[in-house]
Parts: C-alpha cells; structure tokens; sequence
C-alpha cells in the first residue's frame, strides 16, 4: 500500500525531473540540482547530513554535499525515485512516513512555487491531516525562534500555539500552507495573518523553522 511519504517522494522526483537542473528553488541560494542532492545525502549520508544539527560535522556535510551535487542529474533524480539503501532506517515504512511525509512535501513545494506559473495544489483531506497532525507535534519547535507569538489556525478553528509571548499574530490557513509558513517559507505560504502590523512584520520575515 503506498504513504504520504512515497506518493510526495515520487511526486518530488518528476518535478525536479521536470524543472531541470538549473530551476530555481525556495531554498535560499539552492538550484534544483542544489536540492536533490540534499535529499539524497540526508537518506544514504547520514554522517553527513547530521552536519545540519552538529556544528562541528558542518564541514563533513559540505563536502559530500560538494560530491554528491557533481553527480549526474538524472543520477540524483533515480536515487531519490528508487528510495533509501535497504540497510538505512529510512527503509522502514514506520520511520519513512514519520520522517519523510513533511519532508518531501516541503521540498515538493520548493521547487513548484519557485516556477513563475505555479498554482494552489489542492490535498486530500486524508493527507491534510496527516499534515496538521505533523504540525501540531512540532509546532513549538518550529516556531521557538518567533519574535512574538505565534499561533497556528486550520480553517476550521483547530489551533497549535507555535509560540508563546505578545503581541499575538494568528496565521490562519490549510495545513499544507502553514506547514510551509513554519518552515520559513512565510513568503510562499497562503494564508491570513491577524494581528498588530508591526508583530505581522516582524513574524513574516522571521527564520522560523527547524
């Protein structure tokens, strides 16, 4: 039976496969090529891609970063198809879909709101669930580096505090598009803020985010 984390994993390949190597992305300095290799280093590197969170491996994921993007393109994209090693965790269907569902939609994202001609995806309410349920358990995390508070709104009332603290702003949206807000694509994400102009701009510039 196919996950979130693999419909979004195939989903992810074919744009990237789609938008060529040069495509601009939403991660900051990042091309398309940039963000596959990221992808495939954080499943078959992880002493590398552990650099991300250690300060002292930082260089170790710069350089097999450096590798792995002088890879070929196509190279990259079959990796990121075909999935993790059989050895890694990311093997696991559990571990794949706890870590990998938010993962792979945001980078999804990416690279089809970086286009001049995207537009709205449309979830399932099925997979938006699943994406507010992520929401919820990291909200905190996500939004520790807030310069006011945060809360999270669904459309329907259900709310997350992303952030303790006053003046208050309240985002308000569906949960792929607040994902994408806490993850410091505030630029990208359509959604309504409410709140004090000031406390509006200080939180839409913010790096939120892991």
């Amino acid at each position: 039976m196919s996950t979130h984390a693999k419909r979004e994993r195939l989903l992810l390949a074919d744009l990237l496969e789609a938008a060529g190597p040069q495509a601009p992305t939403l991660c900051q300095g990042w091309t398309a090529r940039d963000l596959a290799a990221h992808v495939v280093v954080r499943e078959r590197r992880p002493d590398a891609a552990a650099g991300t969170l250690i300060g002292p491996l930082k260089g170790r994921r710069d350089r097999v970063m450096a590798e792995f993007t002088e890879k070929p393109y196509e190279e990259l994209i079959q990796l990121i198809r075909t999935g993790p090693p059989r050895m890694s965790p990311f093997g696991l269907k559990q571990l794949d879909e706890a870590a990998n569902t938010v993962e792979f939609y945001i980078h999804t994202e990416d690279v089809r709101r970086a286009q001049p001609d995207w537009t709205p995806r449309e979830l399932d309410p099925v997979f938006a669930d699943a994406l507010w349920a992520r929401t919820e358990k990291a909200a905190r995390m996500l939004g520790r580096k807030a310069p006011v508070g945060l809360v999270l709104r669904r459309p329907d009332g259900q709310t997350a505090v992303a952030h303790r603290g006053t003046p208050v702003v309240t985002v308000t949206g569906e949960p792929g598009e607040l994902l994408l807000f806490a993850f410091g694509r505030q630029d990208a994400a359509r959604v309504e803020l409410e709140g004090e102009p000031d406390a509006i701009g200080r939180v839409t510039t913010a790096k939120l985010g892991m």
